[in-house]
């Protein structure tokens, strides 16, 4: 899932959260875990307190936690969390002024938004929960 690293981020940081929801995570180990920076995991998962899926606490002895259960946040919540599109938008600056142009443009808008709504509509099917338990399966 690399082709959106801040989501690919977001989704293995909680699911590694799952397995401890009450303990802390500094984002320098996060980081050192994800092989990224640390300003970038703050950037993503500032993203993530703001739409309530996490808690920070500041601090020496700080860090960052879910702010509910695992079963109770699911992918999609994580998805618009970072309010990003997996699906290519169709947006244009300018209308074409070719009659044919205009009508396939709207029809793939039209497409496209069908797509990213059934997208939504599948991740919420699945929690950080169950995406944990199955991880945790995988490794046994």
């Amino acid at each position: 899932m690399k082709r959106n690293s801040r989501l690919s981020l977001a989704l293995h940081t909680l699911g590694h959260m799952a397995s401890d929801p009450k303990r802390l995570r500094t984002s320098a180990d996060i980081a050192e875990h994800a092989g990224t920076n640390p300003v970038v995991v703050r950037r993503v998962l500032g993203k993530l307190r703001e739409a309530g899926l996490l808690i920070s606490e500041k601090g020496h002895a700080g860090g960052w936690r879910l702010a509910r259960g695992p079963e109770q946040i699911t992918l999609a919540d994580v998805y618009l969390a970072l309010d990003e599109s997996l699906v290519a938008s169709s947006a244009q600056e300018e209308t074409p002024s070719c009659s044919v142009e205009h009508v396939l443009q709207r029809k793939v808008a039209s497409v496209l938004e069908e797509i990213e709504l059934s997208l939504i509509e599948r991740l919420a099917a699945t929690t950080i929960a169950e995406v944990r338990e199955t991880g945790s399966m995988a490794h046994s």
